[in-house]
């Protein structure tokens, strides 16, 4: 996948997350970010990865991800490889 690719499929995914209130605080709290560093920072590679981190973090919201916007359970591994500062799991 190119770092493009994988851009859009974290931008997709963090849209994702921040729609359900109870998800985007579990986020935030994960990742020790508040709600205005996340809008200011949102297309930044650290953020993105986080956001896919998250999702390969926890199998049911991954694949609630990826039903809703029809991709492939595996495509957000493939993106956050393709995502600076990824670790192999």
């Amino acid at each position: 996948m190119s770092p493009n690719s994988a851009e859009v499929t974290a931008l997709r995914a963090l849209a994702w997350v921040v729609t359900d209130q109870d998800r985007a605080t579990r986020f935030l709290t994960a990742t020790g970010c508040d709600s205005d560093t996340l809008r200011r920072r949102a297309g930044e590679a650290e953020i993105l990865g986080a956001v896919l981190d998250f999702l390969l973090d926890d199998e049911a919201s991954l694949l609630a991800f990826a039903d809703e916007v029809n991709l492939p359970a595996q495509s957000v591994a493939l993106a956050r490889f393709a995502l600076p500062g990824a670790m192999p799991r």
